[in-house]
C-alpha cells in the first residue's frame, strides 16, 4: 500500500481511540467514591461497575475479533470505538447502579477488538521502517490516559459530578470514530483471515498459561488502585488535589514502567523480567497496606503500582512468541487477561471489605493474588521447558 499525506493522522485518531478507552477505563476506578455515595450503594457494591467493565472486555475481545476479521478495518475500527463512546455516554446519563452496570460491561466489549487492531492497523498503515512506531502511538493513548485524561476525568467527577467523568471518554471516543472515517485509508479485511482457525491459539497450552499469569497477576494491582481513591478519603483526609494527582502519579510509574520492563525483557528474558517484575509488584502491594491513612504515603503507592504495570511487556513478549499465525487473536486475549484481572482483583477486594477487614484489606488481597500470579507463572516456565522451549527467545541462551 502507497502511503498517503493523511497516514500519520490517522495513526493519532487511533491513539486518541486508545486515549478514550484508558480514561474510561481508569476513571472508573477514580470516580468509585463519588458513584458510590451518589447512587447509595456502599464501595464494594460500586467495585461492581468496574468488574463489569471488565468482563465486557473478557467477552467482547474474543466475540470482535471473529466477526471483523473479513470487515474493511477502516470502518471496523471507526464502528467499534464509536459504539464505545455510545455506550459510555449511556453510563453517563441513564439512572440507576443496575443500569450503570450494564453500561459499563456494554462499553467493555469493544476494547479488546478495537486496540488489537488498531495496532496491526497502524503498523501496516505506515512504512515498514515505521511499523513500530506506529504500534507505539496507538499504545501511547494509553499511557497519556494516565496521565492526563484519568485525572481530568476525576477533577470533573468532583466539580461536577461523576457522570462529566463517563461523558468525557465517550465525547473523545465519538471524536476518535470521526477521525478514523475521515483520515484513515481505504483498507480491505487480510486476503488470508481466517477468523475461526485462530480460535485454534486457545487450545495451546503455553498460550492459555501466559494468559492465566495475566489474569491472576495484575489482578493485585487493580485490587489495590480500584480502591485507591475511597480508600485516601475515607482514611487520610487528603486535599482535594491529591487524588488527581495519585491517579496521574499512577500513569506516570506506568509510563516509566513499561520503558524498564522493555530493558528488563531484553536483559533477563521474558522469564527472568516477568519474574523480578512479579516479586517487585508484591512489595508495592504490601506497601500499599502499609500506606492507608497517610495520603502522602498513598501517593508514593500509587506511583509504585504504576512502575509494576510493566509486566505486561514480558508476558506480550512470551504470547508473541508463541501465538504462531493467531497473532490479532493472541493481541485481543492479552487484553481480555488483563481486564479478567480487572475484574478478579475488585471482586475480591471488594469481598474482604464488605466483611468488614478494613482499607489495608485490599492490599493483603492483592498480595495473594500476585503469590498466584507466581506459582502460575512457575507452571508456564515449567510447561515450556517440558516443550524444549524455555530458553528460545532469551539471545543469551541460544
Amino acid at each position: 500500500m502507497t502511503p498517503q499525506p493523511n497516514l500519520k493522522l490517522a495513526v493519532l485518531a487511533l491513539g486518541l481511540g486508545a486515549f478514550a478507552i484508558g480514561t474510561s477505563e481508569f476513571a472508573a476506578m477514580g470516580l468509585l467514591p463519588w458513584y458510590a455515595s451518589d447512587l447509595g450503594i456502599t464501595e464494594p457494591q460500586a467495585g461492581h461497575v468496574v468488574s463489569a467493565y471488565a468482563l465486557g472486555v473478557v467477552v467482547g475481545a474474543p466475540v470482535t475479533s471473529i466477526l471483523g476479521a473479513r470487515l474493511p478495518r477502516r470502518r471496523y475500527l471507526a464502528a467499534l470505538i464509536a459504539g464505545y463512546g455510545l455506550m459510555n455516554l449511556l453510563a453517563a446519563v441513564l439512572p440507576g447502579y443496575g443500569t450503570l452496570v450494564g453500561a459499563r460491561f456494554l462499553a467493555g466489549l469493544p476494547h479488546g477488538g478495537f486496540l488489537g487492531v488498531a495496532m496491526l492497523f497502524a503498523a501496516d498503515a505506515l512504512p515498514r521502517e515505521q511499523r513500530a512506531k506506529g504500534v507505539t502511538q496507538v499504545l501511547l493513548g494509553l499511557t497519556v490516559a494516565n496521565i492526563a485524561g484519568v485525572p481530568l476525568a476525576s477533577i470533573l467527577g468532583q466539580g461536577l459530578g461523576w457522570r462529566w467523568g463517563f461523558a468525557l471518554p465517550a465525547v473523545l471516543a465519538l471524536l476518535a470514530g470521526w477521525l478514523i472515517l475521515r483520515l484513515a485509508p481505504h483498507v480491505g479485511p487480510p486476503k488470508d483471515a481466517r477468523p475461526l482457525a485462530e480460535l485454534k491459539a486457545l487450545r495451546n497450552p503455553a498460550v492459555v498459561l501466559i494468559l492465566l499469569v495475566g489474569a491472576i497477576g495484575f489482578g493485585g494491582l487493580f485490587a489495590v488502585y480500584s480502591y485507591l481513591s475511597a480508600a485516601m478519603l475515607a482514611t487520610a483526609q487528603p486535599p482535594a488535589w491529591a487524588v488527581p494527582a495519585a491517579l496521574s502519579a499512577f500513569g506516570v510509574g506506568g509510563t516509566l514502567g513499561s520503558i524498564r520492563a522493555a530493558r528488563l525483557t531484553i536483559r533477563h528474558g521474558p522469564w527472568g523480567a516477568a519474574l523480578r517484575l512479579m516479586l517487585f509488584m508484591t512489595v508495592t502491594q504490601a506497601f500499599a497496606a502499609l500506606a492507608v491513612g497517610n495520603w502522602g504515603l498513598m501517593l508514593v503507592s500509587s506511583f509504585l503500582l504504576g512502575l509494576g504495570s510493566g509486566m505486561v511487556v514480558p508476558l506480550q513478549t512470551r504470547l508473541m512468541d508463541v501465538a504462531g499465525e493467531a497473532q490479532s487473536m493472541a493481541a485481543a486475549m492479552n487484553h481480555a487477561a488483563f481486564n479478567a484481572a480487572n475484574a478478579l482483583g475488585p471482586w475480591l477486594a471488594g469481598l474482604a471489605l464488605a466483611a468488614g477487614w478494613g482499607w489495608r484489606s485490599s492490599g493483603l488481597v492483592a498480595v495473594a493474588l500476585s503469590a498466584a500470579g507466581m506459582l502460575a507463572l512457575a507452571l508456564a516456565w515449567w510447561q515450556a521447558r517440558l516443550a524444549g522451549d524455555q530458553f528460545r527467545d532469551h539471545p543469551a541462551r541460544r
